[in-house]
């Protein structure tokens, strides 16, 4: 679920709502690294006090310092899929829009929208926030954050590796870094088994609503990939002296492949080898090696606009 609520022009209580999402996109630009955090705060609370046996506790995961998940243990069987009903579209929020220098235009219908792409999740730090049309962000509930599909409406998404899905409501605007297509809510990505890697490729599809009776969404039937082959990762030794650029620090080591296979989406042919390196108990992904350190420091200053931060000089 990163997770980001739009900026919208039209309307006061739009406006109101957005304007901390355009704060937060700012400080993702400029955060380096990307580091997974460990597992938060222990603890429970009244919201699992009741939770039977088969309560799952979720903790760490890959999200930007500051988010990620309550330190609560959450009953995900409890917490049913939305529920799709017809709902008025909001009155500014689907009108086109621009964010992070690049202009949307809102679908004003839900009939035909499918696509696959990288979805992640946003938590506790836009947890009570206002989203794109007014409402607040609840964590644990089943919604989600999209571009361009009207708000509020539905939509199934799909775990391409599992074949797990949910069904959602979006009720907020973004993600708009990445390229990535959707942020779930905390829950919802739980749900799909992905907190711990921070993103997975989903594919999501619009469900349309007529009249105002509830409507059955059979799920999806979506192939499960095979298990990707692990990466090799390299572990620290003796100084070689070699500079690289450091992307990010994960503590899972899936979340570090997953993070790396992204980035290599990202930057494309003729970029530097990306690899994994394991120091003090993280595993970082680092991108080089660089002929020197002011090599390397020229290059991370190219990356900064192009990955949205700025990664940092490593020597191993």
């Amino acid at each position: 679920m990163k997770r980001l609520s739009l900026l919208l022009s039209a309307a006061a209580l739009v406006m109101a709502g957005c304007a901390t999402t355009q704060k937060a996109d700012e400080k993702q630009q400029s955060a380096a690294p990307i580091v997974d955090a460990v597992a938060g705060p222990g603890g429970k609370s009244a919201r699992s006090a009741s939770a039977p046996a088969t309560a799952v506790t979720t903790q760490g995961g890959g999200y930007l310092p500051g988010d990620g998940p309550g330190g609560e243990t959450v009953n995900l069987d409890a917490i049913p899929d939305a529920v799709p009903k017809a709902e008025p579209l909001h009155r500014y929020a689907n009108r086109p829009y621009s964010a992070l220098g690049k202009t949307y235009t809102p679908l004003q219908t839900t009939d035909t929208y499918k696509e696959r792409g990288v979805a992640s999740w946003y938590g506790k730090k836009f947890h009570g926030q206002r989203t794109s049309i007014g409402e607040v962000y609840d964590m644990y509930g089943m919604t989600a954050a999209h571009p361009t599909l009207p708000i509020p409406s539905y939509a199934r998404v799909t775990n391409v590796a599992t074949g797990k899905s949910v069904v959602v409501r979006v009720n907020d605007r973004g993600p708009f870094l990445h390229q990535r297509i959707m942020d779930l809510s905390y829950v919802a990505a739980a749900k799909l088994g992905y907190i711990n890697s921070g993103s997975a490729e989903v594919e999501v599809e619009s469900i349309a609503v007529s009249g105002t009776a509830p409507v059955e969404t059979p799920p999806v039937k979506v192939e499960p990939l095979p298990p990707a082959p692990t990466l090799p990762v390299e572990k620290a030794g003796p100084s070689t002296g070699k500079v690289y650029l450091q992307l990010g620090a994960f503590k899972s080591p899936q979340g570090a492949e997953s993070f790396l296979v992204r980035m290599r989406s990202e930057m494309g042919e003729g970029s530097k080898p990306l690899m994994l390196f394991e120091k003090q108990g993280l595993t970082r992904v680092h991108l080089g090696p660089y002929a020197s350190e002011n090599e390397a420091r020229s290059a991370a200053d190219r990356l900064e606009d192009r990955l949205g931060f700025k990664p940092f000089m490593s020597k191993h």
